[in-house]
Protein backbone atom coordinates (compact mmCIF):
# COMPACT_ATOMS: atom_id res chain seq x y z
CA UNK A 1 0.00 0.00 0.00
CA UNK A 2 2.71 2.56 1.00
CA UNK A 3 4.61 1.51 -2.28
CA UNK A 4 0.99 2.37 -4.04
CA UNK A 5 1.00 5.74 -2.74
CA UNK A 6 4.60 6.56 -3.35
CA UNK A 7 4.09 6.20 -6.24
CA UNK A 8 1.08 7.74 -6.86
CA UNK A 9 2.68 10.57 -6.01
CA UNK A 10 5.45 10.30 -7.88
CA UNK A 11 3.43 10.11 -11.06
CA UNK A 12 1.49 13.27 -9.80
CA UNK A 13 -1.77 11.09 -9.98
CA UNK A 14 -3.89 11.23 -6.84
CA UNK A 15 -5.06 7.33 -5.66
CA UNK A 16 -8.38 7.60 -3.95
CA UNK A 17 -9.11 3.42 -3.28
CA UNK A 18 -12.60 2.03 -1.95
CA UNK A 19 -14.72 4.98 -3.41
CA UNK A 20 -17.76 4.72 -5.33
CA UNK A 21 -19.31 7.51 -7.03
CA UNK A 22 -22.86 7.21 -7.93
CA UNK A 23 -23.95 7.98 -11.61
CA UNK A 24 -25.37 11.32 -11.64
CA UNK A 25 -29.22 11.95 -12.24
CA UNK A 26 -30.59 14.50 -14.71
CA UNK A 27 -31.36 18.11 -13.62
CA UNK A 28 -33.77 20.86 -14.30
CA UNK A 29 -33.37 24.85 -13.92
CA UNK A 30 -36.08 26.66 -11.88
CA UNK A 31 -35.72 30.32 -12.49
CA UNK A 32 -36.65 32.56 -9.12
CA UNK A 33 -38.43 35.31 -9.81
CA UNK A 34 -37.92 35.65 -13.13
CA UNK A 35 -40.51 38.60 -14.55
CA UNK A 36 -42.04 39.05 -11.01
CA UNK A 37 -42.36 36.89 -8.01
CA UNK A 38 -42.42 33.90 -9.71
CA UNK A 39 -40.85 30.46 -10.07
CA UNK A 40 -40.77 29.33 -13.39
CA UNK A 41 -41.87 26.94 -14.72
CA UNK A 42 -44.01 26.86 -11.00
CA UNK A 43 -44.12 23.20 -11.48
CA UNK A 44 -41.51 20.99 -12.55
CA UNK A 45 -41.77 17.29 -12.70
CA UNK A 46 -38.99 15.34 -12.57
CA UNK A 47 -37.67 11.40 -12.27
CA UNK A 48 -36.66 10.14 -8.88
CA UNK A 49 -32.77 10.36 -7.98
CA UNK A 50 -32.95 13.85 -10.20
CA UNK A 51 -32.25 17.26 -8.87
CA UNK A 52 -33.53 20.99 -9.50
CA UNK A 53 -31.29 23.84 -9.64
CA UNK A 54 -32.59 27.19 -8.55
CA UNK A 55 -31.05 30.37 -10.76
CA UNK A 56 -31.78 33.57 -9.35
CA UNK A 57 -33.23 35.94 -11.61
CA UNK A 58 -34.36 38.63 -9.30
CA UNK A 59 -34.33 39.11 -5.50
CA UNK A 60 -33.64 38.89 -2.70
CA UNK A 61 -35.85 35.45 -2.69
CA UNK A 62 -35.57 32.13 -1.43
CA UNK A 63 -36.55 28.50 -2.21
CA UNK A 64 -37.80 26.95 1.25
CA UNK A 65 -39.89 23.31 1.57
CA UNK A 66 -43.08 23.79 3.11
CA UNK A 67 -46.60 25.36 2.39
CA UNK A 68 -48.43 28.50 3.03
CA UNK A 69 -51.77 29.66 4.25
CA UNK A 70 -52.54 33.56 4.00
CA UNK A 71 -49.46 34.91 6.13
CA UNK A 72 -48.68 31.59 7.72
CA UNK A 73 -45.94 29.78 6.50
CA UNK A 74 -45.00 25.99 7.42
CA UNK A 75 -41.60 25.03 6.57
CA UNK A 76 -40.94 21.50 6.72
CA UNK A 77 -36.89 21.17 6.46
CA UNK A 78 -36.20 19.26 3.23
CA UNK A 79 -34.55 22.22 1.66
CA UNK A 80 -33.95 26.26 2.48
CA UNK A 81 -31.55 28.71 0.04
CA UNK A 82 -32.20 31.19 2.34
CA UNK A 83 -32.59 34.60 1.08
CA UNK A 84 -30.21 35.47 -1.67
CA UNK A 85 -30.19 37.90 -4.59
CA UNK A 86 -28.66 37.40 -7.94
CA UNK A 87 -26.40 35.75 -9.33
CA UNK A 88 -26.86 32.77 -7.03
CA UNK A 89 -27.68 29.10 -7.42
CA UNK A 90 -28.92 26.58 -5.23
CA UNK A 91 -29.54 22.41 -5.95
CA UNK A 92 -31.58 19.59 -4.08
CA UNK A 93 -31.15 15.99 -4.90
CA UNK A 94 -34.90 14.40 -4.86
CA UNK A 95 -33.99 11.14 -3.70
CA UNK A 96 -37.75 9.99 -2.84
CA UNK A 97 -41.06 10.05 -4.94
CA UNK A 98 -43.70 12.77 -4.15
CA UNK A 99 -44.94 15.77 -4.63
CA UNK A 100 -43.25 18.74 -2.78
CA UNK A 101 -44.12 22.33 -2.43
CA UNK A 102 -42.35 25.12 -1.64
CA UNK A 103 -42.49 29.16 -1.51
CA UNK A 104 -39.90 32.13 -0.91
CA UNK A 105 -39.34 32.91 2.22
CA UNK A 106 -40.36 36.60 1.97
CA UNK A 107 -44.38 37.01 3.58
CA UNK A 108 -44.89 39.63 1.03
CA UNK A 109 -43.56 37.05 -1.96
CA UNK A 110 -45.62 33.79 -0.68
CA UNK A 111 -48.68 36.13 0.28
CA UNK A 112 -49.00 37.05 -3.48
CA UNK A 113 -48.36 33.52 -5.19
CA UNK A 114 -44.55 32.90 -5.56
CA UNK A 115 -45.15 29.23 -5.14
CA UNK A 116 -44.02 26.18 -6.35
CA UNK A 117 -44.16 22.15 -7.24
CA UNK A 118 -41.79 19.56 -7.52
CA UNK A 119 -43.04 16.52 -9.00
CA UNK A 120 -41.04 13.35 -8.31
CA UNK A 121 -42.07 10.46 -10.70
CA UNK A 122 -41.29 6.65 -8.71
CA UNK A 123 -38.15 5.17 -10.84
CA UNK A 124 -39.00 2.32 -12.72
CA UNK A 125 -37.20 -1.33 -11.57
CA UNK A 126 -36.83 -3.86 -14.07
CA UNK A 127 -39.21 -6.78 -14.03
CA UNK A 128 -38.11 -10.51 -13.27
CA UNK A 129 -37.82 -13.27 -15.48
CA UNK A 130 -37.26 -17.04 -14.62
CA UNK A 131 -37.37 -20.11 -17.06
CA UNK A 132 -39.27 -22.41 -14.79
CA UNK A 133 -39.14 -25.43 -17.29
CA UNK A 134 -36.99 -27.68 -18.38
CA UNK A 135 -34.85 -27.26 -15.49
CA UNK A 136 -31.26 -25.59 -17.16
CA UNK A 137 -28.53 -28.42 -17.48
CA UNK A 138 -31.21 -31.39 -18.52
CA UNK A 139 -30.16 -34.18 -20.92
CA UNK A 140 -33.21 -35.30 -23.51
CA UNK A 141 -33.13 -37.67 -26.32
CA UNK A 142 -33.32 -36.50 -29.81
CA UNK A 143 -35.99 -35.68 -31.64
CA UNK A 144 -36.91 -34.45 -28.29
CA UNK A 145 -40.24 -31.76 -27.68
CA UNK A 146 -40.21 -29.45 -24.81
CA UNK A 147 -42.64 -26.65 -23.18
CA UNK A 148 -40.29 -23.80 -22.34
CA UNK A 149 -42.19 -21.86 -19.29
CA UNK A 150 -41.11 -19.01 -17.63
CA UNK A 151 -42.62 -16.87 -14.42
CA UNK A 152 -42.15 -13.18 -14.90
CA UNK A 153 -43.55 -10.30 -12.48
CA UNK A 154 -42.76 -6.50 -11.96
CA UNK A 155 -42.47 -5.25 -8.73
CA UNK A 156 -43.68 -1.39 -9.86
CA UNK A 157 -46.08 -2.43 -12.73
CA UNK A 158 -46.87 -5.00 -15.54
CA UNK A 159 -45.07 -7.51 -17.30
CA UNK A 160 -46.27 -6.60 -20.99
CA UNK A 161 -44.41 -9.02 -23.23
CA UNK A 162 -41.78 -12.70 -22.76
CA UNK A 163 -40.02 -13.39 -25.52
CA UNK A 164 -38.66 -16.81 -26.13
CA UNK A 165 -35.50 -17.03 -27.98
CA UNK A 166 -33.45 -20.58 -29.26
CA UNK A 167 -30.35 -18.59 -29.34
CA UNK A 168 -30.99 -15.59 -31.19
CA UNK A 169 -33.94 -17.02 -32.88
CA UNK A 170 -37.20 -15.56 -31.89
CA UNK A 171 -39.25 -18.30 -30.92
CA UNK A 172 -42.53 -16.32 -30.34
CA UNK A 173 -44.39 -14.00 -27.27
CA UNK A 174 -47.03 -13.73 -25.10
CA UNK A 175 -48.52 -10.86 -23.68
CA UNK A 176 -50.24 -12.22 -21.17
CA UNK A 177 -49.58 -15.49 -18.26
CA UNK A 178 -49.15 -18.31 -18.62
CA UNK A 179 -46.29 -17.97 -20.00
CA UNK A 180 -45.58 -20.84 -22.16
CA UNK A 181 -44.10 -22.49 -25.74
CA UNK A 182 -43.84 -25.56 -27.04
CA UNK A 183 -40.88 -26.23 -29.16
CA UNK A 184 -40.92 -29.67 -31.19
CA UNK A 185 -38.64 -31.96 -32.49
CA UNK A 186 -35.27 -30.89 -31.18
CA UNK A 187 -32.53 -32.54 -32.91
CA UNK A 188 -29.11 -33.99 -31.33
CA UNK A 189 -27.33 -30.50 -29.79
CA UNK A 190 -26.58 -28.33 -26.95
CA UNK A 191 -29.04 -25.77 -27.27
CA UNK A 192 -29.57 -22.52 -25.46
CA UNK A 193 -33.03 -20.56 -24.46
CA UNK A 194 -33.59 -17.49 -22.74
CA UNK A 195 -37.00 -15.63 -21.85
CA UNK A 196 -36.93 -12.10 -22.06
CA UNK A 197 -39.54 -10.21 -19.94
CA UNK A 198 -40.18 -6.69 -20.72
CA UNK A 199 -42.76 -4.59 -18.40
CA UNK A 200 -44.49 -1.24 -18.74
CA UNK A 201 -41.88 0.91 -18.35
CA UNK A 202 -39.99 -0.38 -21.28
CA UNK A 203 -37.23 -2.13 -19.22
CA UNK A 204 -36.19 -5.85 -19.46
CA UNK A 205 -34.73 -8.71 -17.63
CA UNK A 206 -33.54 -11.89 -19.68
CA UNK A 207 -33.09 -15.25 -17.98
CA UNK A 208 -31.36 -18.40 -19.86
CA UNK A 209 -30.88 -22.29 -20.04
CA UNK A 210 -28.83 -24.69 -21.70
CA UNK A 211 -30.17 -27.85 -22.96
CA UNK A 212 -28.06 -30.83 -24.21
CA UNK A 213 -29.96 -33.25 -26.35
CA UNK A 214 -28.19 -36.38 -27.51
CA UNK A 215 -28.82 -39.05 -29.43
CA UNK A 216 -29.67 -42.06 -27.46
CA UNK A 217 -27.97 -45.45 -27.36
CA UNK A 218 -29.56 -48.94 -27.19
CA UNK A 219 -29.53 -50.19 -23.86
CA UNK A 220 -27.06 -53.92 -22.99
CA UNK A 221 -27.74 -55.84 -20.35
CA UNK A 222 -24.84 -58.01 -18.80
CA UNK A 223 -25.68 -60.86 -16.34
CA UNK A 224 -23.68 -60.25 -12.99
CA UNK A 225 -22.57 -62.48 -10.75
CA UNK A 226 -24.07 -62.41 -6.99
CA UNK A 227 -25.12 -63.76 -3.91
CA UNK A 228 -26.90 -66.80 -4.19
CA UNK A 229 -30.61 -65.29 -2.55
CA UNK A 230 -29.49 -62.62 -5.17
CA UNK A 231 -29.55 -61.85 -8.95
CA UNK A 232 -27.63 -59.10 -10.29
CA UNK A 233 -26.46 -57.25 -13.86
CA UNK A 234 -25.38 -54.23 -15.65
CA UNK A 235 -26.99 -51.91 -18.29
CA UNK A 236 -25.33 -49.02 -20.32
CA UNK A 237 -27.01 -45.83 -20.02
CA UNK A 238 -26.95 -42.09 -21.45
CA UNK A 239 -26.09 -40.69 -18.57
CA UNK A 240 -28.75 -37.39 -17.90
CA UNK A 241 -31.83 -39.83 -19.31
CA UNK A 242 -33.88 -42.16 -17.24
CA UNK A 243 -34.47 -45.45 -16.87
CA UNK A 244 -36.94 -48.31 -15.51
CA UNK A 245 -36.02 -51.62 -14.71
CA UNK A 246 -39.11 -54.06 -14.36
CA UNK A 247 -39.75 -57.43 -13.69
CA UNK A 248 -42.02 -60.18 -14.84
CA UNK A 249 -42.21 -63.90 -14.29
CA UNK A 250 -44.06 -64.47 -17.42
CA UNK A 251 -43.55 -61.93 -20.13
CA UNK A 252 -47.31 -61.06 -20.37
CA UNK A 253 -48.07 -57.59 -21.07
CA UNK A 254 -49.61 -56.06 -17.54
CA UNK A 255 -47.36 -58.55 -15.41
CA UNK A 256 -44.49 -56.39 -15.21
CA UNK A 257 -43.68 -54.72 -12.22
CA UNK A 258 -41.50 -51.33 -11.76
CA UNK A 259 -38.46 -52.08 -9.54
CA UNK A 260 -36.26 -49.15 -9.95
CA UNK A 261 -36.85 -45.85 -11.63
CA UNK A 262 -33.60 -43.57 -11.91
CA UNK A 263 -31.75 -40.88 -13.79
CA UNK A 264 -28.55 -42.17 -14.63
CA UNK A 265 -25.40 -40.41 -13.65
CA UNK A 266 -22.99 -42.73 -14.86
CA UNK A 267 -22.21 -45.69 -17.11
CA UNK A 268 -22.83 -48.86 -16.45
CA UNK A 269 -25.15 -48.81 -13.62
CA UNK A 270 -25.44 -52.21 -11.25
CA UNK A 271 -28.72 -53.56 -10.22
CA UNK A 272 -29.33 -56.66 -7.76
CA UNK A 273 -32.52 -57.60 -7.26
CA UNK A 274 -32.65 -58.25 -3.44
CA UNK A 275 -36.14 -59.50 -3.57
CA UNK A 276 -36.03 -62.20 -6.23
CA UNK A 277 -38.80 -64.30 -7.20
CA UNK A 278 -38.38 -67.97 -6.13
CA UNK A 279 -37.89 -70.12 -9.50
CA UNK A 280 -36.87 -67.57 -11.57
CA UNK A 281 -38.44 -64.33 -13.31
CA UNK A 282 -37.86 -62.05 -16.28
CA UNK A 283 -36.02 -58.68 -16.00
CA UNK A 284 -36.08 -55.55 -19.01
CA UNK A 285 -34.80 -51.69 -18.83
CA UNK A 286 -36.60 -49.70 -20.51
CA UNK A 287 -35.60 -45.54 -21.23
CA UNK A 288 -38.14 -43.39 -20.32
CA UNK A 289 -39.82 -40.45 -22.64
CA UNK A 290 -38.36 -36.98 -22.12
CA UNK A 291 -40.14 -34.86 -18.99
Amino acid sequence: MKMMKKLARNLGYALVLGLTLPAPGATTTVLVGSGGLVFVPATATIAQHDSVIWSWSGGPHSTTSGTTSGSTASPNGLWDSSLNSPPHSFTNTFNSAGTFPYYCSVPFHFENGMKGTIVVTAANNPPTVTLTNPPSGSTLCAPASIILAANAADSDGTVTNVQFFQGTTLLGHLTSPPFSLAVNNLAAANYTFSAVATDNGGLSATNSITLNVITATPVTITPQLAAKANFGFSYNPDIGLQYVIQRSTNLAAGNWLSLVTNTAASSPVNFTDPNPVPGGAFYRVGRLPNP
